[in-house]
């Protein structure tokens, strides 16, 4: 493992603006949004800019690859990030008090920290949501078996609004006992799929049926949303099988952000048609091939 002084200096998380427990797609997005601001194409003879595009970009070579995050986070855990070292990165002073940097690292490569100064090892634990809790968020209990020679520990874990599946949440201190605290424990979510409804980061998504007719004339028709209500919405005449509309504020609602509905309208083909079903969609046929242009 490669660690850079920058890592114990800087709060990787805090320059892109995102919280430590964000999804590696939150990261991402957040990171490409800043990076198309403050790109100096974008920002000619800005050394400001600049300078902050180049702050971004390496805090995203860190916490955007999963492997160097992982690092990074156990980093952060051994000692404060933005704390003080000596100009050869030789010592590291916590309260006033010099200690070899070495044993900062002693747990990663196996050493036993001369200073004791090891927290106890972080858990994982899976969690199966609803659709519905991941959107709202849920207070539970899990049980973690075979802890520390206990049979089991009940462990409260506050889920908050809007995660995503997979999404890690991080409940601090509820890891393993350490001589420096405890560790903490991850729980990996897993949402199971809305029979209506996905999912698209902050924004829902739905398939909703219509005739050829509905799309080729024009109508209004009346959209479920995810709390049961309905919403009114206008096609216009005309429009392609397949287009997507947008219903603002409909959508999941996380940190303040409240993401949109999207609903695509897709022709439903009938698999059955009645006598005079079929000779209507016949004459159709016949009327538009003849005025379809010719070769």
């Amino acid at each position: 493992m490669s660690v850079q002084k920058d890592w114990l200096e800087k709060d990787f998380y805090k320059i892109l603006g995102v919280s430590d427990t964000a999804s590696s797609k939150e990261i991402t997005k957040t990171y490409r949004k800043l990076a198309r601001k403050l790109h100096p194409d974008a920002n000619p003879n800005d050394q400001e800019a600049e300078r902050k595009f180049k702050e971004i970009s390496a805090a995203y070579d860190v916490i955007g690859d999963e492997k160097k995050r992982s690092e990074y986070d156990e980093i952060r855990r051994l000692g404060p990030v933005g704390a003080g070292f000596n100009s050869d990165f030789g010592s590291f002073r916590s309260g006033g008090m010099p200690f070899d940097i070495s044993d900062l690292f002693g747990n990663f490569f196996g050493n036993q920290p001369n200073m004791g100064r090891q927290r106890g090892l972080d858990l994982e634990a899976s969690l199966s949501l609803s659709f519905m809790e991941a959107i709202n968020g849920i207070t539970t209990t899990l049980t973690l078996g075979n802890i520390e020679g206990k049979s089991s520990t009940s462990v409260k874990v506050k889920i908050p609004a809007g995660v995503e599946n997979g999404q890690r949440v991080r409940v601090k201190g509820k890891g393993q006992s350490g001589p420096a605290g405890p560790g903490d424990l991850f729980v990996i979510v897993e949402v199971e799929p809305h029979e209506l409804f996905g999912r698209d980061g902050n924004n829902l998504t739905l398939i909703f049926p219509v005739t050829f007719p509905q799309l080729a004339l024009g109508s209004e028709i009346k959209v479920t949303t995810l709390d049961g209500s309905k919403v009114k919405l206008r096609i216009p005449a005309g429009t392609p099988n397949g287009r997507t509309f947008r219903v603002k504020g409909r959508g999941v609602t996380r940190s303040e952000v409240v993401g949109d509905l999207l609903v695509t309208v897709e022709v439903q083909i009938p698999t059955e048609m009645n006598e005079k079903e079929m000779a209507l969609v016949e004459e159709l046929a016949d009327v538009m091939s003849k005025n379809s242009p010719k070769d």
